[in-house]
């Protein structure tokens, strides 16, 4: 880490930052000449930041708070060091930390740890998760009383229009995409393709696959402040929020993921189109959770404005081949890339919690080995499926009775997030709809 800071003398300043349970930032800013004290001797801040509102204020009945006296927690560096942060004016870099307790131990309220924890159950059994992340969001010109599609750079118009697949939308907005992608190289995030989307300046673009899910939702993680952070370098904002147009499709983040065996074998491939039957077991593991984490998918009163019908986002708990109705959808294509798309979540996720929910639920069904259903066949919406929750306040009621969830994710986790929604659903009540999309619309 010492060696990127020798090479790269022009950084001034550090981001030291962990994610909290919303996934936002939260950690200090460091002069570069005291970098190495946090590389060497951690930095603290009270554990209770990890678990903070969507405002950023503290839960009042945290056992975090003043029952416990605001501990410290312990934060060292990921083993992924610094990274660039190419969007500030001020040469920049942000250094990943995750919290421990003073004696060494995770801290459970870290959402990076619940991953991590998934993941070693995965290498005990002595299988790998491939991951690759889909990441939809819309281009927004805020400076107005109404959000609208940002003014095109290159023609000065403003195009009110869904442009699905539209090269010429792309084009219009060349010079974003082209610094957007220069960042990413320079972050070491694999932006692979873009495209624009069904909604009012919407856009997806696809994270390669690996072998290193850590990885994969610290690259969705770095992403999305990129894309944010480089909206606004170019005049305009940009947000993974799950709907901030009623009229049209909100943001998903879709998760594609296979599992690799010792010999890096796919344990889905059964050389045809149907898979093996430990695929359609972690299909099971992953439909008899999900009405039960519909909180993770979708954590945020605006994310079930997404959740409807004939919206392009799932609302019945089935699973198909190459059906983007349903909420599981196996891919076609070549049998050794055969992958599981889970396509619940909305953007406004947190990466670590999605990954470590997906993951987490598609292995308690390999290791169950209990078949699903069959697969659905035509439009899921018309099929009178069991629905996943369709409000805010069912899917926090039923995160908090699931005898599932604990499963896969921490107790202190569950309850740190239960309180954390609580008191969001207690605020935002208060608020006008404007007044709520604003909160969104830079924070998620």
């Amino acid at each position: 880490m010492k060696t990127f800071l020798r090479r790269n003398p022009q950084i001034r300043t550090i981001r030291a930052a962990a994610a909290d349970l919303n996934a936002q930032p939260r950690g200090k800013r460091v002069p570069s000449r005291f970098a190495d004290k946090v590389i060497d001797d951690g930095t603290r801040f009270p554990m209770s930041v990890l678990n903070l509102d969507i405002w950023g204020e503290d839960i009042d009945d945290s056992p975090l708070v003043f029952e416990s006296g605001d501990r410290d927690g312990i934060l060292w560096p990921t083993e992924r060091g610094f990274i660039p942060m190419p969007w500030l004016e001020a040469p920049t870099a942000l250094l990943p930390i995750w919290m421990f307790r003073e004696d060494g131990r995770p801290f459970a309220g870290d959402p990076r740890h619940a991953l991590r924890a998934v993941l070693e159950r995965y290498r005990a059994k002595g299988l790998t998760p491939v991951v690759a992340c889909e990441l939809e969001f819309f281009l927004i010109d805020d400076s107005g009383r109404n959000l609208e599609v940002p003014v095109s750079p290159r023609s000065g118009k403003r195009r009110k229009a869904a442009e699905t697949m539209s090269i010429r939308t792309l084009d219009q907005f060349d010079a974003f995409f082209t610094d957007l992608y220069d960042a990413c190289e320079e972050m070491d995030i694999p932006a692979d393709t873009a495209i624009s989307e069904a909604g009012l300046g919407q856009f997806e673009i696809n994270l390669m696959h690996g072998d290193d899910a850590l990885r994969a939702a610290d690259d969705a993680w770095f992403f999305k402040m990129l894309v944010k952070g480089m909206a606004r370098r170019h005049g305009f904002a940009a947000s993974f929020m799950a709907k901030p147009y009623e009229d049209y499709p909100g943001s998903g983040l879709h998760t594609h993921f296979s599992v690799l065996d010792e010999n890096g074998q796919n344990i889905f491939d059964d050389g045809g189109p149907r898979g093996t039957d430990t695929l359609r077991h972690a299909v099971q593991g992953c439909l008899a959770a999900m009405h039960d984490s519909t909180l993770i998918f979708a954590p945020h009163l605006n994310s079930y404005d997404r959740l409807v019908p004939d919206a392009h986002a799932p609302t019945g708990i089935s699973w198909a081949y190459e059906n983007r109705t349903s909420a599981i959808r196996i891919p076609s294509g070549n049998p050794k890339a055969r992958r599981i798309e889970h396509r619940v979540a909305g953007g406004d996720v947190n990466p670590y919690l999605l990954l470590a929910t997906i993951l987490g639920t598609a292995l308690e069904g390999i290791e169950a080995g209990v078949e699903p259903p069959e697969p659905i066949t035509g439009n899921a919406y018309a099929q009178g499926l069991g629905q996943i929750p369709g409000d805010w306040t069912s899917a926090i009621d039923a995160f908090e009775a699931s005898e599932i969830v604990p499963r896969f994710l921490p107790p202190e986790l569950i309850r740190n997030l239960l309180l954390t929604k609580r008191q969001e659903v207690y605020y935002m009540n208060e608020l006008s709809p404007a007044e709520q999309v604003t909160i969104y619309l830079d924070t998620v």
